[in-house]
C-alpha cells in the first residue's frame, strides 16, 4: 500500500482539479426513492468549464427534456419543462427552489468527482487518518460562531493502492451526515481509452475519472446511480452548451 501525507494527498486533489479544464459527458442515472420528483430514469448530459460553470441536462429514455439546471458563479437557473416553471436565483440561497433545491445540490455534489471540484479550499483545514486499507482526508472550514472550533464539513476516503477517492461524505452544520457518495470504474479520459483502472497504481499522469457515481441521501430520502457511456475533457465549449442564466 503507498504511503502518503496530508499535504500530498491534499496536492493531488489540486492537482486532478487542475487537469480539467472543461468536460463533455453523456450518461444514464437511477433514482430511487422520489429523491427527484419527475422521474426516475434519467438520460443526461454534462457541460463544464473552469473554474465555475456547470450545466446538467436531463432526458427521458425517449429524448423528452426533463430539467435544466445552469449554475454560474454564485448564480443558478433551473428550468422544468414538463412542469411548465423557471427558476433563478443565487446558489447561497436556493429557498425559492422549495424542495428541488436538495435534489439538485445532491447532484451537483455527485458531479465533484467527475470535475475534481473537491479539492482542498482556501480556509479549509485537513486531517489525515488510516483507516485500514484507505486513508480518510477529514476536511473542516472556517470555525463556526458559537463554538470557535472549525467545522467538519466533508470526508474523503482514498484507496491507499492508488491514492484514488473512493468515497466522500459531506456533512451538514449540525454534524449530521448529507451525503454519502460512492466513486467507481475509474477510466483513463485522456487517450480515448475505457478500459477499467485495476487496484494497482495507474501510470502516472494518466487523467482518470470514475465513471460510476453512487449517492446515498443522508436524510433517507433516496439513492442515486449514475453511470457515464462518454466522458470528453478539455475541448472548447461552444456558449450555448454551456446554457444562459438570463
Amino acid at each position: 500500500m503507498k504511503q502518503a501525507t496530508a499535504e500530498e494527498l491534499t496536492a493531488l486533489l489540486r492537482q486532478r482539479e487542475s487537469a480539467i479544464e472543461s468536460i463533455k459527458g453523456l450518461f444514464s442515472a437511477k433514482i430511487r426513492g422520489g429523491l427527484i420528483p419527475i422521474a426516475s430514469r434519467v438520460e443526461g448530459a454534462v457541460y463544464y468549464r473552469r473554474p465555475n460553470a456547470l450545466r446538467l441536462r436531463g432526458f427521458t429514455p425517449v429524448g423528452g427534456e426533463l430539467f435544466e439546471l445552469v449554475q454560474v458563479d454564485d448564480q443558478y437557473k433551473l428550468r422544468l419543462p414538463t412542469m411548465g416553471r423557471v427558476l433563478a436565483g443565487r446558489q447561497s440561497d436556493m429557498g425559492e427552489m422549495g424542495k428541488l433545491a436538495r435534489p439538485f445540490q445532491l447532484s451537483v455534489w455527485a458531479m465533484g468527482g467527475l470535475l475534481g471540484t473537491g479539492s482542498i479550499a482556501k480556509g479549509e483545514t485537513v486531517k489525515l487518518v488510516e483507516d485500514g486499507e484507505r486513508y480518510r482526508l477529514d476536511v473542516s472550514g472556517p470555525p463556526g460562531d458559537q463554538t470557535k472550533r472549525p467545522v467538519l464539513q466533508r470526508r474523503l476516503w482514498f484507496d491507499r493502492h492508488n491514492l484514488l477517492v473512493v468515497q466522500e461524505e459531506r456533512l451538514g452544520s449540525n454534524g449530521e451526515v448529507e451525503a454519502t457518495i460512492r466513486y467507481e470504474d475509474f477510466r483513463p479520459i485522456d487517450d480515448g481509452a475505457v478500459e477499467p483502472v485495476a487496484a494497482h497504481a495507474p501510470a502516472p499522469g494518466r487523467l482518470l475519472r470514475p465513471f460510476k457515481i453512487s449517492l446515498e441521501d443522508g436524510r433517507g430520502q433516496g439513492s442515486v446511480q449514475v453511470t457515464f457511456h462518454e466522458i470528453i475533457p478539455n475541448q472548447a465549449l461552444k456558449a450555448e452548451e454551456l446554457g444562459h442564466i438570463s
